[in-house]
C-alpha cells in the first residue's frame, strides 16, 4: 500500500500532470482538499473509489484515513493544490506516515505562482532586471514568519516577489516595499489563477491597494511585485545569441 501525494495544480483540471492523472485512476481511495482542488479531477477516480473531502478534517482524521487504507491494502491518491513543495502542509502528513511505516510517493504539480505568471503573460526573471524570484507569504493565523524572513529583507534584493496569503495585508505590503522598489514599481494581483473565474489586476505599488479594494478581492489571490512584470527595454538573453558559443551550436559552452 502506498499514499501518492499529487500536486493537483493551481485550479484548472487539465493542468494536472499525466503522472498525477494516471495515479488517481489507479487508486481505490482518493483524499482531496475540496475547497481548493477542482472536483473535475475526481472524474479520473475508479468507479467504486472511496472519495473523501479533507477540507473539514483535522490532521488526526486525515491520518486515520491513511491508516484505514493501509489496513485494507488500498493505495491512496492524496490531491493537494498547486505544487507539493510550498505551503502544502505536506511535511506534517509525511511525518505521520513515517511513524506508521506507510510508504508514500510525491508527484509535483503546477504551482500557483507559475499559473499567475502565465495569466500575466510575463516571465518573472528578465536579463539584468531580475534574476531571482522570492516565494513568500504574510504572517497569519496558521503560523508566524520565522525570524529573518521579513518582507523588507527580501525587498532589499530587488527580486521579483510572489507573495501568498497577502490580500488582507496589502496596505502593509505597499508600505514595506515602496522604499525599496519605488511607488512606480509594477504590481499585480492574480485571483484564482487558471480557474474559470480567474481575474487579473495590474497596477503599481502606488495604486494596487486601491484597485484591489475597488474590485472587492478578499481571498485566493497571489500578489506579485517587481520590475520584471512590465519590463520592455532589456537586453536579450545570451541563450539564443548568435555569438554565444555552446556545444549545441558549434564550439564549447562558454
Amino acid at each position: 500500500m502506498t499514499v501518492h501525494f499529487i500536486g493537483a495544480g493551481p485550479g484548472a483540471a487539465d493542468l494536472i500532470t499525466v503522472r498525477g492523472r494516471d495515479l488517481i485512476a489507479r487508486c481505490p481511495v482518493c483524499l482531496y482538499a475540496g475547497s481548493i482542488v477542482p472536483r473535475e479531477l475526481l472524474a479520473f477516480c475508479p468507479a467504486a473509489a472511496r472519495i473523501v473531502d479533507t477540507a473539514l478534517l483535522t490532521l488526526d482524521e486525515i491520518e486515520a484515513e491513511f491508516v484505514a487504507a493501509d489496513a485494507a491494502g488500498h493505495d491512496v491518491a492524496r490531491l493537494q493544490s498547486g505544487d507539493l513543495s510550498i505551503y502544502s502542509a505536506l511535511a506534517e502528513q509525511l511525518r505521520r506516515l513515517e511513524r506508521h511505516g506507510i510508504a508514500f510517493t510525491l508527484t509535483p504539480g503546477v504551482p500557483a505562482f507559475a499559473a499567475a505568471a502565465a495569466a500575466l503573460h510575463c516571465e518573472l526573471t528578465v536579463p539584468e532586471v531580475a534574476q531571482s524570484v522570492v516565494l513568500t507569504r504574510m504572517p497569519g493565523r496558521a503560523s508566524a514568519m520565522p525570524k529573518g524572513e521579513q518582507l523588507a529583507a527580501f525587498a532589499a534584493t530587488g527580486a521579483t516577489l510572489a507573495i501568498h496569503l497577502a490580500i488582507a495585508s496589502l496596505d502593509r505590503i505597499v508600505a514595506e516595499l515602496t522604499p525599496f522598489y519605488g511607488a512606480d514599481c509594477p504590481a499585480a494581483i492574480v485571483v484564482r489563477a487558471s480557474w474559470p473565474e480567474e481575474r487579473v489586476l495590474r497596477g503599481t505599488l502606488a495604486d494596487i491597494a486601491a484597485r484591489a479594494a475597488e474590485a472587492a478581492i478578499e481571498r485566493t489571490a497571489l500578489v506579485l511585485v517587481g520590475r520584471a512584470l512590465a519590463a520592455k527595454d532589456f537586453r536579450d538573453s545570451a541563450l539564443y545569441d548568435a555569438g554565444y558559443r555552446r556545444r549545441f551550436r558549434g564550439g564549447e559552452a562558454s
